[in-house]
């Protein structure tokens, strides 16, 4: 695989407050990453005009939303979501939202994503939400959900990348956050991997933030992520 299909594989978080700060990340950066996450804390910040911004600039946007709501609402939002040029969007994986979202998106390049167990849960968390089942029982699951509703790819921890793929087949997007190179800190998730093993796990794209927005120098830190990576493939 050559070194641009790599890049495309590597999606920096931009959870950072402010428009200037993306702005700041995406310039260090430069040409060394292709493809940037926007969340909620950049969104309600004027993220979602940055996004068009990054889009027209030839960058690729995953817009980490994680829509959840009837489905006329979340078709008219997937529909609106789809006009902006954006690459990838999550939604949480509830079959009907699915099915409506994936309905919303026809004839559209957006790739819907399945949001199955947050990376920051882990079995103790879902017992006090109300889940009898274990993080992998579950998200495997909803993989197979997601599957079925004719959904891009899935959103999970590293960790269950490979029952995952094993679920949904070769083809469907495997995103995964929670990457962390060796020695870095976990920080508040729970169920991480590094570069390396979560692409050998099956993930087709990895989703990093803290490791390379707070690095001192975040060039640097990308180029270190894209040779790993580089040589897990």
């Amino acid at each position: 695989m050559d070194e641009n299909a790599v890049r495309d594989r590597l999606i920096v978080g931009l959870d950072v407050p402010t428009v200037k700060e993306a702005e700041a990340v995406v310039a260090a950066l430069g040409d060394t990453v292709s493809f940037y996450k926007i969340g909620y804390q950049l969104a309600f910040a004027g993220g979602l005009d940055f996004a068009g911004e990054l889009v027209r600039s030839g960058k690729k946007v995953f817009l980490d939303m994680k829509l959840l709501d009837i489905d006329n609402t979340v078709a008219k939002g997937v529909e609106n979501i789809a006009g902006m040029g954006v690459s990838m969007l999550t939604l949480h994986a509830y079959p009907k939202a699915m099915r409506a979202a994936v309905e919303a998106a026809k004839g559209s390049d957006l790739c819907l994503l399945g949001v199955t167990v947050l990376t920051s849960m882990d079995g103790a968390d879902l017992a006090e939400a109300g889940y009898r089942d274990d993080p992998q029982t579950l998200v495997l699951r909803r993989a197979k959900q997601a599957r079925d509703a004719g959904m891009g790819g899935i959103v999970c921890a590293a960790t269950e990348a490979a029952a995952v793929r094993a679920v949904i087949g070769p083809d469907m997007a495997v995103v995964t956050p929670g990457i962390r190179p060796v020695g870095a800190d976990k920080g508040d998730q729970k169920r991480v991997m590094t570069p390396g093993q979560a692409l050998q796990a099956g993930a087709s794209h990895l989703v990093v933030a803290r490791p390379i927005v707070a690095a001192p120098d975040r060039q640097a830190a990308a180029r270190a992520i894209l040779t790993e990576m580089m040589t897990a493939v």
